[in-house]
């Protein structure tokens, strides 16, 4: 199988990633609970986009960790192999989720 569309779709998604997490960091600061400055329900809108941005950089960094540890299996050659029956993953789902692990009906088991 050739990996060098996979890998820069791959490269692609990790920088995505990263710059969405460097725009989104101000979201995920501490909320200030000055109860001067902001009323109450303002306090409550800010810690529901805190929580929502935090949710989001969570999963963020769960897909950043799949996306590493397919590009390792590309350096080691076992990219697009199925971890559970060794057979070869459809390359029409590795074009959809380039980090799955299993073929379509290890998946489903």
């Amino acid at each position: 199988m050739n990996t060098d569309h996979f890998l820069a779709k791959l490269l692609n998604r990790a920088k995505d990633l990263r710059s969405d997490a460097l725009k989104t960091r101000t979201h995920r600061k501490p909320v200030v609970l000055d109860q001067q400055s902001v009323g109450r329900l303002s306090r409550v809108d800010a810690l529901q986009v805190q929580a929502m941005a935090l949710e989001t950089d969570r999963r963020r960094s769960a897909e950043l960790k799949e996306i590493m540890s397919a590009l390792d299996r590309i350096a080691s050659g076992e990219y697009g192999q199925c971890r559970v029956c060794d057979e070869d993953i459809d390359s029409a789902r590795l074009e959809i989720i380039p980090t799955a692990t299993k073929c379509i009906l290890c998946a489903d088991l």
